[in-house]
């Protein structure tokens, strides 16, 4: 082998050589595969899988504007007997006889499966804003609901079974709706049964209150029947309470009654009430409610009733505009015994999401 043919030979090795390292150099690594966010249809619509979990979550609240009239209406939005609106021991209660506000609630629930049956987290909170001060007393941020919930066990801040009325805005059914509880629930479809027991500090004037409810109600075809019970340990009364719902032609007739020993946690307005309503479906998107209220012997102290009566009467109306925006008119008319006539009620545009 000569000289230059040697020298030939290794310049074609290098040249392999390195052809080879440059390609090795430009090769692309595989691509990390990405987890889109999966619908979850196990719970109903609107929940998705929290990436890498086999929770599912659901996002959702409504964006309210609502009007109210009538006395001390700044304060009727807040549907509660106790004024003290911020809890800084101070009543906020208005003498304004009209009042505009707005509110945000979002709300976050989180559900998976287990081998106990349906494990729940669930968040919600409100924020209201009165007007443009910063004050606190008209402007804050409520925790609306924040409970865990195993099955048919639920334990957190959450509504009792007190807080369900009748379709439209006329009645009046509880006093304080809305505790820390420990409640369980059978649920045996057309059957069901349950106990509770709340915390009352704040519903009463005693330290260490408790009370105790339970409920059964049943339901057949288009009729329903719940049957509510409530005893505050520390006033040792108690109130009971009978709810019926019926589809009646083209829309829904309920009834309720209520009768307490004396003023408690549960039920404080009357000794006994009886309530109606009808909603009238008038079209897909039209609803009008009329509805009526009895109140026989009104509370006169914190612990004990009198003889005064009232009665109040109303009509509301709901608009479907569109999907997810609705609007509601409420006018209420009521007369009690010593007591001054009023008429009061609200006019609210609300977007669901």
């Amino acid at each position: 082998m000569n000289i230059k043919s040697l020298l030939l030979g290794s310049a074609a090795a290098l040249a392999a050589v390195s052809g080879a390292q440059a390609a090795d150099a430009i090769v692309a690594a595989e691509p990390e595969p990405m987890e889109y966010v999966r619908v979850c249809d196990a719970f109903g619509t609107g929940y998705f899988y929290i990436p890498g979990t086999e929770t599912c979550l659901k996002i959702g609240g409504f964006i309210r504007v609502q009007g109210s009239f009538g006395r001390d209406a700044a304060d009727s939005r807040y549907n509660t007997e106790n004024f003290d609106i911020d809890g800084d021991g101070v009543n906020d209660q208005s003498t304004s006889d009209w009042d505009v506000f707005s509110r945000a609630y979002i709300s976050f629930d989180a559900k998976s499966d287990t081998e106990y049956g349906t494990l729940t987290g669930f968040f919600a909170a409100e924020f209201n804003a009165d007007n443009d001060s910063d004050s606190g007393d008209s402007d804050f941020i409520d925790v609306d609901e924040a409970y865990i919930q195993l099955g048919g066990l639920k334990a957190g801040f959450f509504y009792s079974w007190w807080d369900k009325g009748l379709n439209g805005e006329t009645d009046t059914l509880g006093n304080f709706t809305e505790f820390n509880s420990v409640a369980y629930l059978y649920d045996g479809g057309t059957f069901q049964a349950g106990i509770s027991v709340d915390e009352l500090e704040g519903a009463t004037t005693k330290a260490n209150g408790v009370g105790v409810a339970g409920i059964v109600s049943a339901t057949l075809g288009g009729v329903s029947f719940d049957l509510l019970g409530g005893f505050d340990t520390e006033l040792e009364e108690g109130a009971i309470r009978a709810l019926l719902s019926a589809d009646v032609g083209p829309g829904t007739f309920q009834a309720a009654a209520i009768w307490a020993s004396d003023p408690n946690a549960y039920w404080a307005r009357s000794e006994w009430s009886v309530a109606a309503s009808y909603r009238f479906n008038a079209t897909e998107k039209f609803a009008i409610t009329p509805g009526a209220q009895y109140f026989g012997n009104l509370q006169d102290s914190y612990t004990s009733f009198g003889s005064d009566d009232a009665w109040r009467v109303g009509v509301t109306a709901d608009y479907q505009i569109t999907e997810g925006l609705a609007t509601r008119l409420s006018v209420q008319y009521e007369d009690e015994d010593n007591g001054d006539d009023q008429v009061f009620g609200f006019l609210r545009l609300q977007r669901d999401f």
